[in-house]
Order: C-alpha cells, then sequence, then structure tokens
C-alpha cells in the first residue's frame, strides 16, 4: 500500500460528486414532481425511495462483484449505466416510467461512491487514508451542494426536473470517459485477490455488526428527515423552492468544513467524543429547525447539522474500510446498503408526517433519535478500544 496517485483519486471525487448529486436533486423538485404528476409530496418522494432501494438493493451485488472482478471495470460500467438511465429519465413521459428509471437510475449509482472507498482501502496506507477518504468526501458533500441547488434551480424553470437530469447525464459520461482513460494508461484500481464468501466475512465480524446498525439508524432518522428539509422551509416559512433548497444545501456546507479541518478534529477529539459529540449536534440543529424564531436562522443550523453529521459519520465509515479488509467490497457496499435502507424506510415514514403537516414529529424525533445512537456508538467504541488496549 501506498498514497494513492492524485489523478485517480480525483476522478473518483468526480465520480462521488455526480453520483452525491443524483441521490439530492430530487430532494427540491419534489413539490414540482406533484404538480406536474398530480400527487402529494408524500407520493412524489418515492423518486427518492425508488432510487434509494435500487441503490442499496444493489450494494449486496456490486460489492462482491468488485472483490472478484475489479473494482474500476465496475465504476467506469457504473457510470456509463448512470449516464443512460439519467437521460432516459428526463425523456419520462409518465410518473411511473420516471419512478422505473430512477430505480434503474439507483442500480446504476451503486458501483461508484462505496467502489471509490473500497479501492482507496485497498490502494493506501492506513496513516495516509484519512486524508485520501476526506478528498473523496469533499466530491460527494459538493456534489450533495450542488445536487439541491441543481433542483431548486430548474424546478422554477421551465426545463424543470427534464433539465437537471440532463446535466446530471453529461457529467457521467463526461467523467466516466476520463476514468477509462486514465485507467487505460496507468493500469490502477485492480482488485485484491478475490473473495467468495463476501459478505458472509462481514457479518460474522460482531463489531461491523454495530456498524452496520450504526448506520442503519442514521440513515432512517437523519437522511428520510432530511429529504423533506425543503419541503418544510418551503410550506413553514414560505421560501420559494430554489431558496429553500439553498438554506438546506447549506447542510453539506457544513460537512465540506469537517473534510476541510478533518486532520485537525480526529487529532483533538479521536473517535469517541467525535460521535458523541456528532450526536449532539444533529440534535441541536434537528431541535433548532423545529423552533425557528425566524427563516434565516435556518441557514447556520443546517451547516451545524452538516458538520454534527460528519463527524459522527466519517468515525463509521473509517470503520467500515477495515470491518473485512479481505473483503473490503464488499463490506464497505455492505455498510452502504444498510444507509440507503435506512433512507428508504424513513423516506417513506416521515412522508406521512409531512403529509399531515406534523412537523415536530419530522425533525424531534430524529433528535431524539440521533442524540441516542452517537451516544451509545461512542459508548461501545469506548468499551470496545479497552478491551483492545
Amino acid at each position: 500500500m501506498s498514497a494513492a496517485p492524485s489523478a485517480p483519486v480525483r476522478l473518483l471525487a468526480a465520480a462521488a460528486f455526480f453520483s452525491a448529486a443524483a441521490l439530492r436533486v430530487c430532494d427540491s423538485l419534489l413539490p414540482r414532481f406533484a404538480l406536474e404528476f398530480e400527487r402529494s409530496a408524500g407520493e412524489a418522494g418515492r423518486l427518492i425511495v425508488a432510487f434509494a432501494v435500487a441503490y442499496g438493493l444493489m450494494q449486496l451485488l456490486s460489492g462482491p462483484l468488485a472483490d472478484r472482478f475489479g473494482k474500476q471495470r465496475l465504476m467506469t460500467f457504473a457510470l456509463a449505466g448512470c449516464g443512460l438511465t439519467s437521460t432516459a429519465a428526463a425523456f419520462a413521459g409518465s410518473f411511473d416510467t420516471l419512478l422505473a428509471w430512477r430505480a434503474l437510475w439507483g442500480m446504476a449509482a451503486a458501483g461508484i461512491v462505496p467502489l471509490s472507498m473500497a479501492w482507496i482501502g485497498d490502494a493506501v496506507a492506513y496513516e495516509a487514508r484519512q486524508a485520501t477518504l476526506a478528498r473523496l468526501l469533499l466530491g460527494t458533500l459538493s456534489g450533495m451542494v450542488i445536487g439541491q441547488l441543481l433542483g431548486g434551480l430548474f424546478a422554477e424553470t421551465a426545463l424543470g426536473w427534464r433539465g437537471a437530469f440532463g446535466v446530471l447525464s453529461i457529467g457521467y459520461w463526461v467523467v466516466g470517459g476520463l476514468l477509462w482513460r486514465d485507467a487505460a494508461r496507468t493500469k490502477t484500481m485492480r482488485a485484491p485477490a478475490a473473495s467468495r464468501r463476501g459478505i458472509s466475512v462481514v457479518i460474522a465480524q460482531p463489531w461491523a455488526r454495530v456498524v452496520l446498525l450504526a448506520v442503519f439508524i442514521e440513515g432512517v432518522f437523519l437522511l428520510g428527515a432530511l429529504s423533506y428539509l425543503p419541503t418544510y422551509l418551503h410550506a413553514r416559512e414560505g421560501l420559494g423552492l430554489a431558496a429553500a433548497s439553498a438554506v438546506a444545501a447549506l447542510y453539506a456546507v457544513g460537512g465540506l468544513v469537517y473534510a476541510i479541518c478533518a486532520r485537525r478534529v480526529v487529532g483533538t477529539l479521536g473517535e469517541i467524543r467525535m460521535a458523541a459529540a456528532g450526536g449532539l449536534l444533529m440534535a441541536t440543529a434537528l431541535a433548532g429547525l423545529w423552533l425557528l424564531p425566524h427563516w434565516s436562522a435556518a441557514a447556520p443550523l443546517s451547516v451545524l447539522l452538516g458538520f454534527g453529521t460528519y463527524l459522527y459519520h466519517n468515525t463509521l465509515q473509517t470503520h467500515a474500510t477495515q470491518m473485512a479488509p479481505e473483503a473490503r467490497g464488499s463490506a464497505v457496499s455492505l455498510f452502504s446498503f444498510c444507509l440507503f435502507a435506512g433512507q428508504s424506510v424513513g423516506v417513506v415514514a416521515f412522508g406521512g408526517t409531512v403529509d399531515l403537516h406534523a412537523y415536530a414529529a419530522l425533525l424531534l424525533l430524529p433528535a431524539v433519535a440521533l442524540a441516542i445512537v452517537g451516544a451509545g456508538f461512542a459508548a461501545l467504541l469506548r468499551r470496545r478500544l479497552s478491551v483492545a488496549g
């Protein structure tokens, strides 16, 4: 293992950018989908669910395949698949057709971010891995910001969601072509020795089960509720969709702040305090969004929510890359499966609260749950380290 070459990591970060943008682009478009297809906001949320469920289920296949046949090959095919499905989605003529293409899009996107993480775990020495993962995180979080803003901006134009999907399609083709060319020139990102029992190896580890449960709960109570934040700000505070999307997108700006100063934060706090503090900051931000004295207060609270999220999530992510080094593709893909399975459950559950305008449940229930899970994971991690020591 060595430090990763900068060119492949930049391309991995670019691929992660477009994958994350696809995940968040529909959040701001839900009112537009509801209007055009005569659906409620909760029903329109099925477009988020379809992507997340397909993305999550495909992890069960993409990780083991990558361990066996190579992460580079699967990633380039995944980017091409995203290019095809996003283009097709842009031309969908009905809600059901669009739903199907979003599901296929999610399946294709499953081979991008998790396999990027797994490749970094294979190719980069542990002492350099944290900084390299932070570079990948910058791409992911930038994609979340731009994806949400892109959806909000196109929501109020004549092109609408079709234009937003078209822009993402171009990005997939460009990055996929560059990654393919780089692979042909450098012959990098090959898979380690294959593991035919990838998922079973991961699940057999007791600590892996703790990490997977923790990230599932995060998906339910954070990503599930977060999907409706622009809709909440639009309905309760009267913001336009573009403005509501911009405020919600500041969540990812908080994550970017964390990624930039990750090395210092990790050295100062350590993993145990990062997990506990992350849960507490997420809870504080969500409770603050419910108690808004004025819509402008939502902006710093969104930043705080993002910063707290990645204090907690980056700790889980780091452990995910070490759950089963002999089957790292399977391990990281299973981690992503649990996150997005949790998101799917959360989007369905909180969609009902949005339709009923029960915004207290949308924000306060996740606040309590995330504070508890952050403290709980920190306690279990402390126990694990004390036993190992």
